[in-house]
């Protein structure tokens, strides 16, 4: 027998940010959100991005076992920019089980009808800095600290409900050359003297960075990644939030902000330290130990992940990528990093795709988002 309990309680929101460590206990590709995110999610105080979601979490028993836990998010301000009345699933888990599956998206749908929505989509998040998509392949890879694992009954499950593939994404492994490619060195320099472009990244400490370039930087990302698949472009508060996140994991020396002659941000490219281990190790709670392990990480990596790259449209085709990329490559290189993967690029991203070609890579995961109508 399946029950369904939405969370309504501090107790609850424990047990649901707790679920997937237990489901996922000693799993070696299951990477864990970091623990204080998970339980504050339902917090406005916390988590900034409510201002534009209404939200409801539930819990799923079986036979009085905690089996599964869904959050339905009515992304807002995605409705508004689409013109569309879509309610999201996220954070799904469960066991093997049709049943605990039906019972948990079906929480969703309900949810979503009685608010006058006419469909159900996800894995969605927030917003694209939470995690999103549903693992497909690559189901014998460690995750990345920004991606979602998930067991391979995971996309069954789905669609015995009627569910169908929406948007795709590729994840890439990179192998690391031995120099830096010749053309983006022969490209990077005819666009520093072309465009008139600065690198700022390793001009300052990320404490003064941050207040100088932060907001231009994503707002200038917010322009970029408008046309992507369900792209919901960040507000003021929410930049704070994720400028807050994100400062304390760079590590400036792959990390690339490029400016014009005006101060005004062009592009960005933002590689990170890996986390994983560190996550793993601690279960995604922040102990001393976890802090100290992070910094470290952080520090002296050995693995990276890359996160984004956008670049401002009026710049896009000129060679841009190649002056950012020339110089990370370049550290990377110099640092002896062991390991680089990508995280989650979008099929239909040509462009974003188009840019690797220099570099040797393998396609090592794909995930993909489902939709169905009301």
């Amino acid at each position: 027998m399946v029950t369904i309990k939405e969370v309504r309680s501090g107790s609850d929101m424990r047990k649901f940010a707790r679920f997937p460590v237990q489901h996922y206990r000693n799993d070696p590709y299951y990477v864990p959100s970091f623990y204080s995110d998970e339980k504050n999610a339902m917090n406005p105080k916390k988590n900034f991005a409510l201002g534009d979601c209404d939200i409801r979490c539930w819990l799923a028993y079986k036979d009085g076992k905690l089996a599964g836990r869904v959050m339905g998010i009515i992304q807002k301000k995605y409705n508004r920019i689409s013109g569309r009345k879509c309610i999201r699933f996220s954070r799904f888990e469960c066991i093997d089980d049709q049943e605990v599956a039906d019972a948990l998206i079906g929480a969703v749908e309900q949810y979503g009808r009685e608010q006058g929505m006419d469909t159900i989509h996800g894995p969605w998040g927030f917003n694209d800095q939470d995690r999103e998509g549903m693992l497909y392949e690559g189901f014998d890879r460690r995750a990345t600290y920004a991606t979602n694992y998930n067991y391979d009954y995971y996309p069954k499950r789905i669609e015995a409900m009627g569910f169908v593939p929406e948007s795709e994404w590729v994840e890439y492994d990179f192998r690391i050359p031995e120099t830096v490619d010749e053309r983006l060195q022969r490209i990077s320099k005819y666009v520093t003297e072309k465009l008139g472009l600065r690198e700022v990244a390793e001009t300052a400490p990320m404490r003064k960075l941050i207040p100088r370039y932060g907001h231009k930087l994503l707002a200038m990302t917010n322009e970029a990644y408008a046309d992507l698949d369900c792209y919901v472009p960040l507000d003021e508060r929410e930049m704070d939030n994720v400028l807050d996140q994100f400062a304390t994991v760079i590590n400036q020396r792959y990390f690339s902000v490029l400016v014009d002659k005006n101060d005004d941000v062009v592009a960005c490219g933002v590689i990170i330290p890996s986390l994983c281990s560190v996550l793993q190790k601690h279960r995604g709670r922040m102990t001393p130990c976890a802090i100290l392990g992070l910094l470290q990480a952080i520090k002296h990596p050995k693995e990276l992940e890359m996160v984004l790259v956008a670049v401002r449209k009026d710049y896009r085709n000129k060679g841009v990528n190649s002056l950012m990329m020339a110089r990370i490559t370049k550290n990377i290189i110099e640092d002896q990093i062991e390991h680089v993967e990508s995280n989650p690029e979008l099929v239909t991203n040509l462009a974003v795709q188009a840019q690797w070609d220099v570099f040797e890579r393998e396609i090592v995961k794909r995930r993909r988002t489902y939709t169905k109508a009301l």
